[in-house]
């Protein structure tokens, strides 16, 4: 078992010598494969078209296999939600011994609105859950003070009274190897609630399961019903992360159609990855063993995407021995709105950025796995090229479908379009594209399933537009996929990190 402080590195800047080149090879080598492709693309189009139409077909080829058998794993995915909402799983944890069993909440928070605070805390007071056994904590910025307390101290009053222990925080701005974002603020609170409430309570940490949510994040009722059963039914339940579905059905039917195409291909994606297990790493809101989070020392406070490398500080704490088991049962959260439709599109721009920075982790743990001599090299190879290869398609393969399989035809030159080739080419590629759009017709119809009831005052044809606006998919995965995962890439290889944005949550 490696030490906790084995490499806590939030870039190349945090290492010396020859570790501080390495790292920083690693932080170059995803965006050289992905600019690297598109580059190849573009060149061989005009040097070699006759090669590049074949490959473009054969790319196509390959992504109408792919989407059909990730439309098999959605479909499953799907069907055991569905079952898992139906369960009674109250009656299941009557056959184990569970009053032992804690849940701590950690709601990090920095400027947002009092509904939507309040909303996630009366999903969290109403859910089935013995109350006694809830520590919330209300994890505040003091960077915000000025803005959020008034909302606090009113939190505070309506809701510390509805769980057995609710606790405020203030993280304070300015930390050493700090920036500011949700990991700082929640390292910051697990070690305030550690000190205050678990350690001067005594309540041992092998019993106490952390809920890092969103501030946004609401509860279905039998959430830590369902987390504790799987918990408790876990081989190594302390070497384990537990992944909701993200559903972001909070304010759906009042969100524009890109925001709701773009969040629920996210959920998708998720859904799918739970049916793929191995490929699983901890997304947004997720909950884990406290026992490992003090293992580890926390949250890292010197990174972006903290949802996903608190998995990868376990996977190397451990020597591998770690993974998520998938619940395969929803939280929601709330849909990206701005103010008006272009302050949505820049938000949504800017949410998706963010979260393709999640590439930082690539050179963290291919660096980890160099160093880390005690888990296994098959292990550490199905690891690093299944982060890789995710990368790489989210910044690519919208592209090369696309946008990129018509350049032969323009910059080919005329003895290419000459060829009977050339002729076939657009042709092959609408009929296999064709093809695989037909798939989002599964997505509309387990998209519309999962949605709340229509609210009285949002017209019937809103529903008709929840169906058409899976048309809008060819521009959503290029505008907030592809062009946000190539420009984090770019920043990562290129030594411009990405600073935490918090992407402002409101009501109407």
């Amino acid at each position: 078992m490696m030490p906790q402080n084995y490499i806590k590195a939030g870039s190349h800047n945090d290492l010396e010598g020859r570790d501080r080149l390495l790292y920083r090879a690693l932080e170059i080598l995803p965006g050289f494969l992905s600019w690297g492709t598109l580059s190849a693309v573009i060149f061989f189009s005009w040097a070699l078209p006759s090669a590049v139409a074949i490959f473009i077909i054969v790319f196509d080829v390959y992504w109408l296999i792919k989407t059909f058998y990730l439309s098999l794993h959605l479909r499953a995915n799907w069907k055991r939600l569905k079952h898992n909402l139906e369960i009674d799983w109250l009656e299941r944890l009557q056959n184990l011994k569970w009053d032992h069993v804690w849940q701590l909440v950690i709601l990090p928070m920095y400027k947002e609105d009092y509904e939507v605070v309040a909303e996630s805390l009366d999903a969290l007071s109403s859910a089935r859950w013995p109350k006694e056994r809830m520590i919330v904590v209300l994890a505040s910025e003091k960077r915000a003070k000025t803005t959020s307390l008034t909302c606090v101290e009113k939190i505070e009053k309506n809701y510390s009274g509805k769980f057995g222990k609710f606790l405020v925080t203030w993280h304070p701005a300015g930390l050493e190897g700090e920036i500011p974002g949700k990991g700082s603020n929640t390292n910051w609170a697990a070690r305030v609630v550690k000190e205050k409430i678990i350690d001067a309570e005594r309540i041992p940490y092998e019993d106490i399961l952390v809920s890092s949510f969103d501030i946004d994040t609401q509860v279905y009722q039998q959430y830590f019903l369902c987390l504790t059963y799987n918990f408790l039914t876990s081989e190594k339940p302390h070497r384990v992360s537990y992944q909701p579905v993200p559903l972001f059905n909070n304010n759906v039917w009042s969100s524009p159609a890109l925001s709701r195409v773009v969040a629920t291909s996210g959920t998708f994606w998720q859904m799918m990855q739970q049916e793929r297990p191995e490929r699983l790493s901890t997304f947004s809101s997720h909950s884990m063993s406290f026992k490992m989070l003090n293992d580890v020392g926390f949250w890292q406070k010197n990174i972006v995407s903290e949802d996903s490398r608190i998995f990868w500080n376990a996977v190397l704490r451990y020597d591998g021995d770690y993974e998520v088991r998938p619940l395969a049962y929803p939280v929601s959260m709330d849909a990206n709105v701005g103010p008006n439709l272009w302050e949505t599109v820049k938000q949504v721009y800017k949410q998706q950025r963010r979260w393709a920075w999640g590439v930082e982790n690539v050179p963290y743990l291919l660096f980890g796995f160099i160093k880390n001599k005690q888990i296994k090299l098959s292990k550490k190879i199905r690891l690093a090229l299944t982060q890789l290869e995710g990368f790489w398609g989210l910044a690519t393969n919208p592209i090369l479908i696309f946008l990129l399989g018509w350049l032969p035809l323009l910059i080919g030159g005329d003895e290419f379009n000459a060829m009977l080739l050339s002729y076939n080419l657009p042709r092959i590629t609408r009929v296999l594209m064709t093809l695989a759009m037909l798939g989002l017709i599964t997505s509309a119809i387990i998209s519309t399933s999962l949605l709340p009831p229509r609210p009285k005052k949002i017209g019937k044809s809103r529903a008709l537009a929840m169906i058409l606006q899976w048309l809008l998919i060819p521009v959503t995965i290029i505008v907030f996929g592809a062009i946000p995962g190539l420009e984090s890439q770019a920043r990562l290889a290129l030594g411009y990190p990405l600073g935490f944005w918090v992407t402002p949550k409101h009501r109407k």
